[in-house]
């Protein structure tokens, strides 16, 4: 399928194309990628330094999850496993570069992303608080960001954000507790509704990553 033509949505739940995979439907693994191209991208950018690098680990993660495919047990949901993936690829990453995170300003992407109905003072107080957030969390310690960005972000489960990082519950109920309470000293009541905005995931970048995910697997 043309890269810029858009995707069908698949009536099939992760678990199911997963199994079709496996069966030899390998063009149904694009739908996989673009159901959770956003959390993976996310996850890595968070970990990493630019989107490049994030890129890069977002393929990685793709491929390993392709070659374990078979792996799979279904014992947590596939996203689970495969942020676990895109996390253990996204450290690598990181300890081999020895570049860790300091987020940058989207506001291109910000303006791009939004309504055209908008006013130019809602776009200008969105930039704003786009911008005020992704500052903010430069200055979280490196544990309490991923954990931010997987739970008020992604809106992943604490069971599964756990189960990504290796940790415990617990664990990740306090370090998003803490990064809250550091992220309000600055944002105040407006933090939530920002959220969404950290490390947008936009069409082209989808559309680069299936595709060079897609042959390489293919060429395999």
């Amino acid at each position: 399928m043309p890269m810029n033509q858009p995707l069908t949505p698949s009536p099939f739940t992760d678990e199911e194309i997963v199994e079709r995979v496996l069966k030899g439907e390998l063009d149904l693994f694009e739908h996989l990628m673009r159901r959770h191209n956003s959390r993976v991208y996310r996850t890595a950018r968070a970990i990493l330094h630019d989107d490049d690098e994030a890129e890069d680990v977002m393929q990685e993660a793709y491929v390993r999850a392709y070659e374990h495919l078979n792996e799979f047990e279904g014992r947590a949901r596939f996203s689970t496993w495969l942020t676990r993936i895109a996390v253990h690829e996204a450290f690598a990453r990181g300890r081999r570069s020895k570049r860790w995170v300091e987020l940058e300003s989207a506001l291109e992407d910000a303006f791009v992303s939004m309504s055209d109905r908008s006013s130019p003072e809602q776009q200008l107080g969105a930039v704003e608080m786009h911008t005020l957030l992704e500052t903010a969390l430069t200055k979280l310690p490196d544990d309490f960001r991923l954990v931010f960005v997987l739970r008020a972000v992604e809106g992943m489960s604490g069971a599964e954000t756990a189960h990504c990082l290796g940790i415990s519950e617990e664990t990740v109920k306090t370090r998003l507790h803490r990064a809250r309470g550091r992220l309000q000293a600055l944002l105040s009541e407006s933090l939530d509704p920002a959220a969404p905005l950290v490390y947008s995931f936009h069409l082209t970048r989808c559309d680069r990553v299936v595709a060079a995910v897609m042959q390489r697997i293919r060429s395999r």
